[in-house]
């Protein structure tokens, strides 16, 4: 075998790199294990505050090969919001108000006209609401410039009468794109402050919208609230240290007299004592004047207790980010509030520091805005702001002040010449200027040691308040702990059994090679569970359905490779000759079949989303390293084993087949192509008689993600008749249409329902969820609590709708321009989509077929992604089935030929006929598995392969290559 050494070196360091990394996982286990304990008291009761403090005093602090808490925590393997349960929402930031802001509120009659047309095709349109604005508004006043509503204060310097429109569009393109960059930035920082591990929040391209999902949440209304919220942009004054020194000073005294709490873990840091800048802080608490009290004086055991919670930073204090937790709890104690002045307030700056011992520092600024009091300017003066450079080229931001806002800001500043300003959002401090003199006309330049990176995240949160961008919810799906914690065991378990049976079904096959075999897919299931690490992907349960249909799929590569051998070993060939022949022979057909397969893979990644693209990044790992594994890993396997039997002298008794698979499909030679008329009949026929029983059941049953509307998944102490809860619900959901099925198992139902469905507000939310739970008032014996529930808006239905059907035709196109490629000859490329097209009515017409005995399914983005798959897995047979055609007759064949081509096809089925069953029963067995363990997420998905995966090997032999030799026309015969 060649580079036999190279491959077991890459081997080896493949293998250490995933130890490496998904020992992150073992760690980060192990250390949420300790949060829990440490949060939950003797008597079992769980304290969540607890937990959080645990978790921030080793937060920056090395617990694992020098790598910090957070770092452990984000190389883990994470687990999507189907398995951990959690909030996923996407927010869309409203086009239409960032427009009225820019046109000044206009209440001109053709923008609102246009803004109304532009709302009204969005319903049906893929294309972003201002280019459906500025249609709209052509259309309606083709005579009338941009120019006339957008010319005004807001966009002085920009925009003026005579600005073309194509102008004025990229100035507002740009503030729309400008907008949805704050807005997710903005929402970045809120969630960094919620206290989830592992968010995950994207711009989703070509849209306005921001995906956000927030594992481990238990609170989905508090999150909702958090995401939607419009942000609030203040300009608040800052008390100096000296003028609240007797407070912190009478804080230290209490905590002296107090109990310490004992320390979390012992090996958090507590080098506070000992900084320097601790020290002085004592010095400066128990030295300095008093602003309330001219004699009190701090005593020495006042500032230590100071000094092991708060380090001085500058005219102020910071606290290190494991003390904050304490620290927000002391300052909501009323008596410790009483310490300090009643319009004081404590807000943290929004970055840390890096502290010496490896920690952060958050500086804790006191503003002079007591609870319930507004500030005396905010945001929404300003009316543009930048990032510039000031006389000797540090970077510095500039701001500019409408005239309410430039009055308010002149007296501001005038008062506090010498003092700090601070720059609150969402109650953080992002900066706390001094003021150098008054500021007259509202434009204002804020500069210091700023990075420019620094000053344009300054410029963008001074923008929050020029454009509040708001922001709606349009898809979100709450996913409750048990029933992440039911997914979790479902995908397990079928992930386990799959991999049994494959095991069974090799080793039945093959015999000891088979063993070679599983072998290879263990390696190849350890180094999927590592690149997913290494990569950080979130493994959902349609990943795990990925990583169970992979070892099917892998299985394949095995069963090409053991054919040919097994060919080679009947012409007499040596058995490391017929190995290596085998290997040598079956590379092609393994490349083609796995990369049009990827290709499905790659097509699911760009226009999936959520669980959808998980399971196309699994998939398409998967499919790499069972190349890996199947074509050099078992080759060096099988190598060994041979080497071995011929050095014991049993070279004979390694014939890769057992009693089951000895004279197996051995000489077979069917007619195919001469019974290709029936094969048509049959398969119109089916798709016919599918397609009229859709007709009559008036389509399909679509997913929530499909037709837009609300879902819940509510669970009963005992079962309960769908029918009951139904008719309950018809009054509460003012008469409009619900649907109510069982949802794994008898005591849950899915609740779906098109109520308010165009309404997208918080609101409107909690509005459908009260109507949900008075009708479900009637079954309270039961005890109903609901333990999911699932949004999608009319508008994001339609695009998800849309993405589909365009993601099946770009798979198409990529496997019709493979197949060309490596084909050349287009009737390849033809014959192989007509199939797939085949495979995709017939799963189609089988949903509707089925549902005539009761087997309802859903047709939502994970049951498209099982068509995807379909289409990936029946192209990998019939690329086998066309490398043997073309292995038999060359590249460049007469297909007009058509007894050559008849008798060759022929040949070449027969020939791979044991492969192909092989191959379908492996998956086949998989796939049965998800059916009926996979739960009820993944139903849709596993119907659509269970049919899939037996038409796939019916239309690559009945289909396919027949319909290559009718595509054919022979020259002679034109002649």
């Amino acid at each position: 075998m060649r580079y036999k050494s190279a491959i077991i070196w890459l081997s080896t360091i493949i293998s250490a790199l995933c130890i490496f990394f998904l020992s992150f996982t073992w760690k980060a286990n192990q250390l949420r294990d300790q949060a829990i304990s440490y949060a939950t008291a003797k008597d079992g009761k769980y304290d969540p505050a607890k937990r959080l403090r645990f978790i921030d005093s080793l937060w920056k602090q090395p617990v694992y090969l020098g790598y910090t808490f957070q770092e452990v925590t984000q190389y883990a393997l994470q687990k999507g919001l189907d398995l951990e349960g959690g909030l996923h929402a996407v927010l869309e930031v409203s086009p239409d108000e960032i427009l009225r802001a820019l046109s000044g509120k206009s209440n001109d009659p053709t923008f609102e006209k246009a803004i109304a047309e532009a709302a009204k095709q969005q319903l049906n349109s893929t294309l972003p609401f201002n280019e459906l604005f500025y249609a709209a508004f052509a259309k309606i006043a083709p005579n009338q410039s941009l120019a006339s509503v957008f010319a005004n204060s807001v966009n002085r310097g920009k925009i003026s009468s005579s600005t073309s429109d194509s102008q004025v569009k990229k100035v507002i393109n740009a503030e729309i794109d400008g907008a949805v960059d704050r807005v997710y930035k903005i929402i970045q920082a809120r969630i960094d402050k919620f206290g989830v591990a592992n968010p995950n929040i994207q711009r989703l391209p070509g849209s306005n919208r921001i995906q956000v999902e927030l594992p481990g949440v238990d609170n989905p209304e508090r999150a909702r609230k958090l995401l939607s919220g419009a942000a609030k942009l203040e300009f608040i004054e800052c008390y100096e240290l000296n003028e609240y020194g007797a407070g912190l000073n009478a804080l230290g005294a209490l905590l002296e007299q107090e109990t310490k709490a004992p320390v979390a873990v012992a090996s958090t840091p507590a080098a506070a004592s000992k900084d320097t800048s601790a020290n002085a802080l004592a010095s400066q608490l128990t030295s300095s004047p008093k602003a309330d009290s001219g004699k009190a004086k701090a005593d020495t055991a006042a500032g230590n207790a100071l000094t092991k919670l708060f380090v001085q930073m500058g005219n102020g204090i910071g606290v290190y980010r494991k003390d904050t937790a304490r620290v927000n709890a002391l300052f909501r104690r009323p008596e410790i509030k009483s310490f300090f002045p009643a319009n004081l307030s404590f807000a943290w700056s929004a970055k840390g520091t890096p502290a010496t011992n490896g920690d952060e520092i958050l500086s804790l600024e006191a503003l002079k805005k007591g609870e319930g009091q507004s500030a005396p300017l905010e945001g929404d003066v300003i009316t543009d702001a930048a990032q510039d450079f000031d006389q000797t080229g540090r970077a510095e931001v500039t701001m500019s002040m409408n005239g309410t806002g430039a009055r308010i800001w002149k007296n501001l500043t005038g008062a506090n010449v010498g003092r700090r300003i601070a720059i609150v959002l969402d109650g953080y401090v992002y900066s706390a200027p001094v003021i150098n003199g008054e500021i007259p006309g509202g434009r204002s330049s804020i500069s210091g040691n700023f990075t420019v990176e620094e000053a344009k995240d300054l410029a963008n949160v001074l923008k929050a308040g020029k454009l509040p961008a708001p922001t709606r919810i349009v898809e979100d799906a709450f996913i409750g702990p048990s029933l992440g914690d039911e997914a979790i065991n479902q995908g397990y378990l079928s992930m386990a059994l799959g991999l049994l049976l494959v095991i069974i079904f090799m080793v039945g096959y093959y015999g000891t090679p088979g063993w070679m075999a599983n072998l290879s897919l263990f390696f190849n299931l350890f180094f999927i569970a590592g690149v997913l690490v290494q990569i950080q992907a979130s493994l959902t349960l349609p990943g795990i359905a990925g990583i169970v249909l992979t070892l099917g799929m892998a299985v394949d590569a095995n069963v090409l490779i053991n054919e040919r051998i097994r060919e080679e070993l009947r012409k007499g060939k040596g058995l490391l000759e017929a190995i290596n022949l085998g290997y040598e022979k079956a590379l092609s057909a393994i490349l083609d079949g796995n990369i049009t397969t990827v290709l499905v893979g790659v097509i699911l990644i760009i226009f999936g989303s959520g669980s959808v693209k998980g399971f196309g990044v699994t998939l398409c790992i998967g499919l790499v390293t069972s190349v890996f594994t199947a074509v050099y890993l078992s080759h060096i396997f099988i190598d060994w084993m041979a080497k071995r039997a011929i050095k014991a002298g049993k070279e004979k008794e390694m014939t890769f087949e057992t009693f089951i698979s000895k004279d197996l499909f051995k000489g077979m030679n069917f007619d195919f192509i001469g019974k290709r008329k029936y094969s048509y009949w049959f398969s119109w026929g089916l798709i016919t008689v599918g397609a009229i029983v859709l007709f009559m059941q008036g389509g399909f049953n679509l997913g929530v993600d499909f037709k837009g509307g609300r879902s819940y998944v509510v669970e009963f102490s005992k079962p309960v008749e769908a029918g009951l809860v139904k008719e309950a619900l018809k009054d509460d959901f003012n008469g409009v249409g619900s649907e109510v099925k069982t949802y794994n198992g008898q005591t849950k139902l899915k609740v779906t329902t098109s109520y308010l469905v165009e309404d997208e507000s918080i609101q409107a939310n909690q509005t459908v969820r009260t109507a949900l739970e008075k009708g479900l008032s009637e079954f309270s014996a039961s005890n109903p609590t609901i333990v999911s529930e699932s949004k999608v808006g009319a508008t994001v239905a339609d695009d998800i709708l849309t993405q589909s059907f365009v993601s099946i035709f770009y798979a198409l196109i990529a496997i019709f321009v493979y197949i060309l490629i490596r084909f050349r000859k287009w009737q390849y490329s033809l014959g192989g989509i007509i199939a797939l097209l085949h495979d995709t009515f017939v799963v189609l017409g089988m949903v509707g077929i089925v549902r005539l005995f009761g087997f309802e399914l859903e047709v939502d983005q994970v049951f498209i992604a099982a068509i995807l798959t379909v289409i990936g897995y029946s192209i990998n047979d019939t690329v086998v089935v066309f490398d043997r055609i073309r292995e038999e007759i060359g590249v460049n064949p007469d297909l007009g030929n058509k007894p050559l081509m008849i008798k060759t096809i022929n040949e070449s089925i027969n020939h791979t006929m044991s492969r192909t069953v092989m191959t379908a029963t492996t998956v086949f067995l998989v796939v049965t598995v998800l059916l009926f363990f996979g739960g009820e997420v993944l139903r849709g998905f596993s119907f659509a392969m269970f049919i899939g995966v037996v038409f796939g090997a019916y239309s690559s032999i009945f289909v396919a290559a027949p319909i290559v030799i009718d595509l054919g026309t022979s020259k002679k015969e034109k002649k």
